[in-house]
C-alpha cells in the first residue's frame, strides 16, 4: 500500500540514499502502509541525523524505502514524505505545494475557503495551510517544516500571491517536536476580525485569536447534511461554537433552534453571525452537560439534537473517561428524544475510531430505552483528505440516528 507520493522506485534504484540512514525493523508499520516510525522501529541508525535533517530508510537487507524527516526528540522519530531519494528544497515545496492545491480545486468546494494543505494527507508532514480568500494561515507542526518554513513561505507566495499569511504556531502538537508556541505576522497586514459567507451561512473570522486557524473548516459539509432534517423540527444544537449547524437548520426552516454553548463570548458571535444569515434562533451560554441534565430532568423534548463537542481526549490514556463523557451526552439527549427524533452527533478525535463511537451509541441508546436506525454516516470535508494507510489522518466521525421506538 502506497502513503507517500512519488513512485517508489525498484530495488535498484536507490542505491544511495542520503548521508545518513535508518534501518527499520521487519514488523514496523511502515511496512503496512503508514509513514510513521517510531524509536522502537528503528534497528539502527547509520551516519549522524541531525535534528530536523533528512534521512534515508533502509529495511534490514539494506533495500531503500524512502526518505524521511528526522528528529530524535519525538515519539514519531521519522515520518516518511516521499519513496525515492528527495531533499527539501524550494523546488520540491513549489511541486508539494501546487499538488495540494490543484486537488482542492478538483473538489465541490469553495477553494477560497478551504484546508489547502494537510500534513501527511499532502505529502507534507507537519504543515497546515488554510485559505481564507486572499489570506493564508500556515501551521509547521514537526522540527523540519518549522526550520524550512521561509521556504515554504516563499513557495506559497509565488503560487498564490497573498494578501497576508499568518503564523498559527500555537498548537499544543509542537511541544511533542520541541518546538514553541508562537503566532505572528509572516508576510503582508494580518485584517481585523471580519464576516465571511459559506453556502449562505455566516462566521466571523479571527485568523490570530480565532479557534484553529481562524474557523473550523471540516465541518462546513455536514451543516448542510445535518440540516437536511430541521425541516419543521424543534432543534437543538449544543457546543455550538459559532452557531453554523444552528443557522443551517434555521435557514432549513426548522421551527426553533436553541444553540447552547459555554462560552459567552461564542455565544454572542453566535447570534450576531445568525442576525448576518438572516436568521433568528435562540442561544443559551450554559455548560452543555449541565443543559442536557437540567433539561432532561424537566422532561423538555426536542426533534433534532446535535452533539458536536470539542475533542474529549488527546491521548489513548484518557480513552476511558472520554467514553464516559460521550455516553453521558448522548444518554441525556436521546431521553428527550421522541420516535421519529433525530439524533446528529459527532467526535473529532482519531482516538476514537468508528466501532468505539457507535458501540458508545448503542450503549446510551439501550440505557435510555431508545431503538436507533442509522440513517445517514458524516465525515471530515473532502480539503481534509484520509489517507488509507494513516489511519489519525482520519479524526472527524459521525452519524444521524433516528429513534424508532422508546421501550
Amino acid at each position: 500500500m502506497q502513503t507517500s507520493f512519488d513512485t517508489p522506485p525498484g530495488l535498484g534504484m536507490l542505491c544511495a540514499l542520503m548521508s545518513s540512514s535508518l534501518v527499520i525493523t521487519p514488523r514496523a508499520r511502515i511496512f503496512h502502509g503508514h509513514d510513521w516510525i517510531y524509536a522502537t522501529e528503528i534497528k539502527t541508525t547509520q551516519g549522524n541525523p541531525q535534528p530536523g535533517d533528512v534521512v534515508g530508510l533502509k529495511d534490514m537487507k539494506g533495500r531503500p524505502l524512502g526518505s524521511a524527516i528526522y528528529n530524535p526528540k519525538s515519539q514519531i522519530m521519522a515520518r516518511r514524505f516521499s519513496f525515492r531519494k528527495q531533499d527539501l528544497d524550494g523546488e520540491f515545496f513549489k511541486r508539494r505545494l501546487d499538488r495540494a492545491i490543484s486537488y482542492r480545486q478538483s473538489l465541490a468546494i469553495d477553494p477560497n475557503l478551504c484546508r489547502l494543505v494537510w500534513s501527511e494527507s499532502d505529502g507534507l508532514p507537519g504543515l497546515i495551510v488554510d485559505r481564507y480568500g486572499d489570506h493564508l494561515v500556515i501551521q509547521t507542526n514537526t522540527l523540519a517544516m518549522a526550520m524550512r518554513q521561509d521556504l515554504i513561505v516563499e513557495a506559497l507566495r509565488e503560487l498564490l500571491n497573498p494578501a497576508c499569511i499568518i503564523e498559527r504556531n500555537d498548537s499544543p502538537i509542537r511541544k511533542a517536536e520541541g518546538l514553541e508556541q508562537t503566532k505572528s505576522v509572516i508576510f503582508g497586514t494580518a485584517p481585523t476580525a471580519f464576516k465571511i459567507k459559506s453556502n449562505g451561512l455566516c462566521f466571523t473570522v479571527d485568523l490570530l485569536e480565532g479557534q484553529k486557524t481562524g474557523l473550523y473548516l471540516d465541518q462546513l459539509d455536514n451543516y448542510a447534511q445535518v440540516a437536511k432534517f430541521a425541516k419543521g423540527r424543534r432543534v437543538l444544537d449544543c457546543f455550538t461554537n459559532q452557531g453554523g449547524f444552528a443557522q443551517a437548520c434555521a435557514l432549513a426552516g426548522a421551527s426553533e433552534v436553541v444553540a447552547v454553548d459555554v462560552s459567552e463570548s461564542a455565544i454572542a458571535t453566535t447570534l450576531q453571525n445568525a442576525k448576518e444569515a438572516g436568521v433568528s434562533i435562540g442561544a443559551r451560554a450554559e455548560n452543555c452537560f449541565d443543559f442536557l441534565k437540567n433539561a432532561d430532568k424537566n422532561d423538555e423534548k426536542f426533534d433534532l439534537i446535535i452533539l458536536d463537542p470539542p475533542s474529549f481526549t488527546k491521548s489513548k490514556m484518557t480513552l476511558g473517561d472520554a467514553m464516559r463523557g460521550y455516553k453521558e451526552i448522548h444518554l441525556r439527549a436521546l431521553k428527550m428524544l421522541e420516535p421519529g427524533g433525530i439524533l446528529a452527533t459527532f467526535t473529532c478525535s482519531h482516538h476514537v475510531n468508528a466501532g468505539e463511537f457507535r458501540m458508545m451509541v448503542v450503549g446510551a441508546a439501550v440505557d435510555a430505552k431508545r431503538t436507533l436506525r442509522l440513517r445517514q454516516t458524516f465525515s471530515q470535508r473532502g480539503d481534509h483528505p484520509i489517507v488509507t494507510g494513516i489511519p489519525e489522518t482520519e479524526y472527524l466521525r459521525g452519524g444521524a440516528y433516528e429513534v424508532m421506538g422508546a421501550w
